[in-house]
């Protein structure tokens, strides 16, 4: 009888580890509660496919505030904001001189303009850099 419970136990603990994983089933967790899976992320427009993405409301609040601006159309706080971004770095796909435009998103605590910015495309295309063009995240609204 002892064996049919722990029988039963196993199987319902590797059911739970195949579907969830170690963690959501209480597995390398010191005790931890188990954490349902969150809801399936927001599809990712054609020209995100393949880059990571991060929804619009989970950027920081300078970001959400640029948005914003870009949305009205300004006014930018500083004179490069809507300027032409070159893609010089090659992270970005490949699009004619002019296609791209970077504004900036505030930084607390620089002296200067930081390295976080928002990089817009004609396509309607919006991407986020928090380390001055070396990585990016498309951003899903």
């Amino acid at each position: 009888m002892i064996f049919r419970s722990v029988s039963r136990a196993m199987g319902a603990l590797f059911l739970c580890v195949l579907l969830l994983g170690a963690a959501a089933c209480g597995g390398g967790g010191g005790g931890q509660r188990a954490v349902a899976p969150s809801a399936p992320a927001a599809t990712a427009p054609g020209w995100a496919k393949g880059m990571v993405t991060v929804r619009a409301e989970d950027l920081p609040q300078q970001a959400r505030d640029t948005l914003a601006l870009i949305d009205r159309g300004g006014p930018y706080p500083y004179r490069q904001d809507g300027t032409v971004f070159g893609n010089f770095e090659k992270a970005l796909p490949r699009q004619k001189r002019g296609y791209y435009h970077e504004f900036t998103v505030v930084t607390p605590g620089e002296r200067d303009r930081g390295a976080r910015r928002i990089v817009t495309g004609e396509g309607g295309e919006l991407y986020w850099t928090d380390d001055h063009y070396k990585t990016f995240k498309a951003v899903v609204r």
